[in-house]
């Protein structure tokens, strides 16, 4: 099968395109991206399974035109490209808008027109808004950003093509990990690196705040595995972790004894997040259980070069 990955040059993308290059159905990845992250890590020092499959072009989501010659012979669509920040941040609107909002609905056209045959959107639990209870995928979107916002009005245009092809909807929690292209911006991967190289970290407001995560290994071997058909199509949370802020920074302090921790605005209550893990989701993806948050935080240390 020939796959086109939107946004394929980041975080996830990075780490789906090197579970794709080792099945053997997998004929060719494109990987559609404007690099606007400046992150040219997934050009750099990879050893892909099969690096022949794999080709790169530079486009844009709101470039309609060149994504239809683009779709051409394209059997799936794994759309990632997004104006991408924790689900709490709340800046940039227009780019959210433009990005999020308007260039999935490009996207949705082009595929419209196209002969695709499966659709996988990465849309982000920040479209539950917030909730001190755990959420299911029942519940009704209430996004309190400009970012949950604009992925809600992406989902939307998503949604139309769930009539005519196999279309899936994946709300992430927040995704952690190593690979090669990873954010720091994310908060366990921030706090990871500030424990190993300053010794200290910051929490904003209390720490108490809840919220789901995933890792990003978890995340690409679910995309991996939607094409392997045994799931129905629909929209599903996709994490595998509920934790605390304060729960990280305690499995922190246990590998690291001399960490210290300093809070900006301890007196706010921030907003929290709680998601429910779906069970069948993960059944029908054989996705692992989770292996400890202490051993996922050793072996990500373990990849920093000293």
């Amino acid at each position: 099968m020939k796959i086109l990955i939107t946004g394929g040059a980041g975080y996830i993308g990075t780490e789906l395109v090197n579970v794709l290059t080792q099945r053997e159905d997998v004929e060719e990845i494109i990987i559609y991206d404007n690099l606007s992250r400046a992150n040219y890590n997934l050009f750099l020092g990879h050893n892909f399974s099969n690096p022949e499959r794999i080709s790169f072009v530079k486009g844009e989501l709101l470039d309609s035109r060149f994504l239809k010659k683009v779709l051409k012979g394209v059997d799936v669509v794994y759309h990632l490209a997004a104006k991408v920040t924790t689900p709490f941040a709340d800046t940039d609107p227009h780019f959210y808008e433009q990005v999020n909002h308007w260039g999935t609905a490009e996207l949705v056209y082009a595929v419209e027109e196209s002969d695709v045959k499966k659709f996988i959107f990465t849309s982000s639990t920040g479209v539950y808004g917030s909730s001190k209870s755990s959420v299911e995928e029942a519940a009704t979107p209430n996004p309190k950003t400009f970012y949950g916002i604009s992925k809600m009005r992406g989902e939307e245009h998503v949604g139309r093509l769930s009539d005519k092809i196999d279309t899936y909807i994946f709300r992430c929690g927040n995704v952690y990990g190593y690979n090669r292209s990873m954010r720091f911006d994310a908060v366990i991967n921030k706090f990871v690196f500030e424990a190993n190289f300053y010794k200290r970290i910051t929490i904003h407001g209390d720490g108490r705040q809840r919220r789901s995560f995933i890792h990003i290994d978890h995340v690409a071997q679910a995309l991996s595995h939607v094409l392997d058909g045994p799931l129905q199509t629909g929209v599903y949370n996709l994490v595998n972790r509920d934790l605390k802020i304060l729960d990280i920074v305690d499995t922190l302090k246990q590998m690291i004894p001399e960490l210290e921790f300093i809070f900006v605005n301890q007196h706010l209550k921030l907003r929290e997040l709680r998601v429910q893990p779906n069970q069948i989701l993960n059944k029908a993806l054989s996705l692992p259980e989770p292996i400890s948050l202490m051993e996922e935080l050793k072996h990500f240390q373990s990849r920093f070069s000293f």
